[in-house]
């Protein structure tokens, strides 16, 4: 189950979204060429990513910050980038340009900081912007928890595009991150769970002001939990996106 868009367009353009985009491509690219070496890449992250025992021993407080623009590879950075483009536009569109980087900032160093109090003895280097993109998820099932979201579902070589309110699909993605978190050491590499978790209420809580500004309960009354505004439609198909390939051997690592 993966999200390819919803029907909720924004009434502005979000210029802070897209630099968001344009940040996390090109800082990508720009070590991508480390990739080829082990030990490169490893030097690198533990120089920017955000490593628990490193700042449990007073050390690399700025892999808060860094790490939300570093990614393990093109489909974590894909993915992360994809749930941004989704996502965020209509929360940019709402809170505006600067408050809505304030928020995406926000979100990512307290997912940051959840993660390194579940682990905080972890040598796991940790990178990835999902800490802030999932503060996002957490704001728009807030605001939107009827909008439309059309989500790709494959099973096995079945391909089909199916649209569900946002809060099925936010839901069942946060429910998958409880589970996800209580089922997988946190000092192991992988998925930072509760980076992912920690950002999404933090997002969620950052949102209520906006949310009671909005008219709260009032604001859902009016709109019935749809985006105040009409929904884009989109004419639904068969799809046949390919499937990736496996998984090369790259150093472990934690994406968030």
């Amino acid at each position: 189950m993966f999200p390819i868009r919803d029907h909720n367009p924004s009434g502005r353009t979000p210029f802070v979204t897209y630099a968001l985009i344009i940040a996390n491509v090109g800082i990508f690219l720009s070590y991508f060429p480390l990739m080829q070496n082990d030990q490169e890449i490893m030097r690198f992250y533990f120089d920017y990513a955000l490593i628990p025992a490193l700042v449990s021993e007073g050390q690399g407080f700025s892999g808060f910050l860094t790490s939300m623009f570093l990614h393990g590879g093109w489909m974590h950075l894909i993915g992360n980038m994809l749930f941004l483009f989704i996502f965020g536009d209509n929360m940019e569109d709402e809170m505006g340009h600067f408050v809505f980087l304030l928020f995406y900032l926000a979100a990512g160093l307290g997912a940051a900081y959840i993660h390194y109090i579940s682990a905080p003895l972890s040598q796991v280097p940790t990178v990835g912007a999902s800490g802030a993109i999932a503060g996002v998820m957490g704001g728009y099932l807030l605001l939107f928890p009827k909008a439309k979201v059309d989500i790709l579902i494959i099973i096995v070589i079945i391909f089909r595009i199916l649209p569900i309110p946002a809060w099925i699909m936010l839901g069942l993605w946060f429910a998958m991150q409880i589970f996800g978190g209580f089922g997988t050491a946190a000092d192991e590499g992988g998925v930072a769970y509760w980076a992912h978790v920690g950002g999404f209420v933090i997002g969620l809580g950052l949102t209520v002001p906006l949310w009671l500004r909005l008219g709260g309960p009032s604001y859902w009354n009016q709109t019935e939990g749809h985006p105040p505004h009409p929904e884009a439609t989109y004419r639904l198909s068969r799809s046949n996106i390919p499937h990736t390939g496996p998984r090369s051997n790259v150093p472990r690592i934690r994406r968030k």
